[in-house]
């Protein structure tokens, strides 16, 4: 498994990221052999949030239950979780009393002392700033919370935290697949005018994470658009597919990895956080991490997606 330092950490991080919003209704030997067929493959960083379950923290403390971490298990492992969104209404809150709340109620539900990353799950048009700083501060000041980041944000939405968050904000969680990549394909399409694909709607999102050192953590990395179903094995699309199955022949993979390789090609070190509980998919998937696809191959898969390239 590919890794590297995540900026602004001491975390020694895989390309590939298991993501734990699944595993409420699974026994505790299904989650043991999801979580250790993750471990096997070189996936030691695992992706929760407060809402993730059927009830909040419901999975955080699935994986508790099951996995009965000794502290010599827990040092091994990166555990990240998420908070913010509040299930009732939906609503967002970024308020002081709500962020250090739901990280109390995650470090309980997970059996932990310490988390190693924590996210603000989606955007709070009424955030301030000065909470959210005065929230991560007592966390960390605590030994509760050792890193922070966000998910889904914009570079505007994170440079108004960055103005009064002390902590370095290292990872931006966001959609993203060969087939949902806007924040890619605008500025590939850049200057042409005409075109839908040259609309930027993040603001460079991409190149200003890389100049700011924050990792893109890529969530949905199979789904074909904004939950509308995954597009490997998708007769919709099948020019894609056809050139998928063909680098799988050739590496000798499942498709599923090429999938994933597609994403770790990209210079900018991003992490692709799967959502499956099928071990048999983790094992494939992270098969891609250690796949380096040509120029000519990743530029072959962005334009079989439906995307322009001039």
């Amino acid at each position: 498994m590919k890794t590297f330092t995540l900026p602004g950490t001491e975390i020694t991080a895989p390309a590939v990221v298991l993501g734990l919003m699944r595993i409420q209704d699974k026994s505790d030997e299904e989650v043991r052999t999801l979580v250790r067929t993750g471990l096997d493959a070189g996936i030691d960083f695992l992706d929760h949030a407060d809402i993730y379950g059927s009830s909040v923290h419901g999975c955080e403390r699935r994986f508790a239950e099951a996995m009965q971490l000794t502290s010599s298990e827990r040092e091994r492992l990166t555990i990240q979780t998420k908070c913010g969104i509040v299930k009732d209404g939906p609503y967002f809150d970024f308020s002081y009393e709500h962020i250090v709340q739901q990280a109390e109620g995650s470090l309980e539900a997970l059996g932990t002392d310490y988390l190693d990353i924590l996210l603000l799950h989606r955007p709070d048009a009424l955030v301030e700033p000065d909470e959210v700083a005065r929230a991560f501060d007592d966390l960390h000041k605590a030994g509760k919370v050792k890193h922070f980041g966000v998910s889904n944000h914009t570079p505007g939405q994170i440079e108004l935290l960055r103005r009064s968050v002390k902590q370095p904000l290292v990872a931006n969680q966001i959609q993203l697949s060969v087939t949902h990549a806007p924040t890619i394909a605008s500025g590939l399409a850049a200057n042409m005018g005409d075109e839908d694909q040259s609309i930027d709607r993040d603001n460079g999102m991409v190149d200003y994470c890389r100049l700011h050192d924050i990792t893109l953590q890529a969530w949905s990395p199979f789904q074909s658009r904004f939950f509308d179903g995954p597009y490997l094995g998708n007769p919709n699309y099948a020019e894609l597919n056809a050139v998928i199955d063909r680098l799988a022949w050739k590496y000798e993979v499942p498709a599923e990895a090429i999938a994933v390789a597609w994403l770790t090609r990209h210079p900018a070190h991003m992490q692709v956080v799967l959502g499956t509980t099928t071990p048999a998919r983790v094992e494939a998937a992270a098969k891609g991490a250690d796949i380096h696809l040509s120029r000519a191959e990743w530029y072959e898969m962005f334009r079989a997606a439906g995307h322009i390239v001039p």
